[in-house]
């Protein structure tokens, strides 16, 4: 038996990165073996193990062959005969595919480290298009090492062309597109995501909603990148610097402009109206990909009230108050915070304006406090009651939103 660390926590070591999981590969074992050593099985489809004391996770070597169409479809052997140069041929990139053993010695049958140096990400084999989750994959590690100057191969985008053109991305399930998605919103530059998959030509089959926003002009004097879709990758990168790591804010920002690829050619560069018309194609990617249900309603708000945000020292007080009640704020002031990071992010998502004030954001944060701090009981205690303690309370947060209105500088 030997074993090995391999993946990520090897190509990380090599980035000078922090290392968060460590997995590894068993060679020369069986099943029989691990439990006798006290490992606990939790492997469905091959043979994986956690390790008693530490939780983790060690994997038989292992083998795939291609049997059918989409992600399911492979055969696996893992036994005691399989090689670390067999299980390393199967993974996806050759920045993965390095194994280290105890003593530091480097196992790289592909060049990983070579990659590693050049900022390559290059398939391992051609096997590369069994798999079409792979190209999702390859996307999502372009929006985590972007910032470090990494770029996908011109020989392994070409195989995603073809794994497109071959029809092997339709067969993605779509939770596995969420999952992966959802991955590479957490991401430091999610905009090469979008750029890896449209490149593929991925974009469109997976997200024609969002694919649909290339070449759609903006006004340059609000939008001097001009291209929408180009507006939507800087709203993405802004997001994530805002709340890194935050999927729910990057769901946000992906989806909130999505009207702007239904307007009327005869009105372009304007898009009035877009808000409204983003809700639809929003909730059929949504429902599609069985996007979770708050990712979904949060998205739909800012959708339809991020060019209300943007100008809210504009609205009356009782807008507000309705504004801040639709997204529940007063009850959940952590929702109102995403919303709020999301409408930043799609005000500084343009060229110029990465680092542009947002006071609209303070005003709002004010306005929900000094309208939560409105209590029900100094209304009973007036002797008031039924729906007339509603309107009186309603009344006094319009009031309290007013006189936060007043001392705002940016009102």
């Amino acid at each position: 038996m030997r074993i090995y660390l391999v993946g990520g926590a090897v190509r990380d070591a090599l980035l000078g990165r922090p290392v968060v999981d460590h997995d590894h590969v068993v060679v020369g074992a069986t099943p029989d073996d691990m439990l006798a050593l006290g490992f606990r099985p939790v492997g469905k489809d091959f043979p994986v193990f956690l390790h008693p004391d530490t939780g983790e996770e060690y994997a038989l070597a292992r083998t795939e062959r291609k049997t059918g169409r989409g992600y399911h479809g492979f055969v696996f052997q893992a036994d005691a005969t399989v090689t670390l140069e067999q299980d390393l041929a199967r993974r996806d990139l050759t920045i993965n595919a390095i194994a280290r053993d105890a003593h530091g010695t480097l196992t790289d049958p592909f060049n990983g480290v070579r990659d590693i140096e050049a900022r390559v990400l290059r398939h391992v084999s051609p096997a590369f298009v069994e798999d079409p989750v792979r190209v999702l994959r390859v996307a999502r590690f372009a929006a985590r090492f972007a910032p470090l100057g990494f770029s996908v191969a011109a020989e392994t985008m070409e195989l995603m062309r073809q794994m497109v053109r071959d029809g092997e991305v339709d067969h993605l399930v779509p939770e596995r597109v969420w999952a992966e998605t959802r991955k590479a919103l957490t991401e430091p530059q999610p905009s090469a995501f979008l750029r890896v998959l449209r490149e593929a030509g991925a974009l469109r089959v997976l997200f024609p909603e969002v694919d649909a926003l290339y070449g759609v002009p903006q006004r340059a004097e609000f939008h001097p990148e001009v291209d929408t879709g180009v507006h939507v990758e800087m709203v993405l990168d802004a997001a994530a610097a805002l709340a890194p790591g935050n999927d729910l804010v990057g769901f946000c920002a992906l989806t909130h402009d999505l009207g702007k690829a239904l307007t009327p050619a005869d009105t372009l560069p304007r898009h009035i109206g877009h808000e409204q018309r983003g809700v639809a194609p929003l909730r059929q990617l949504a429902a599609r990909l069985k996007v979770p249900t708050e990712h979904a309603a949060l998205a739909e708000a800012v959708c339809r009230e991020h060019l209300n945000v943007h100008r809210a020292f504009e609205l009356k007080p009782a807008t507000v108050a309705r504004l801040l009640t639709s997204l529940d704020a007063l009850r959940r002031p952590a929702r109102l915070e995403v919303f709020l990071a999301a409408c930043m992010a799609d005000k500084r998502g343009r060229l110029g304006h990465q680092n542009d004030a947002y006071p609209q954001a303070d005003y709002l944060r004010e306005a929900c406090a000094a309208a939560a701090a409105v209590k029900a009981a100094g209304f009973v205690a007036q002797g008031l009651g039924g729906p007339a303690i509603g309107a009186a309370m309603e009344r006094a947060r319009i009031e309290a939103i007013a006189a936060v209105k007043t001392k705002h500088p940016a009102s």
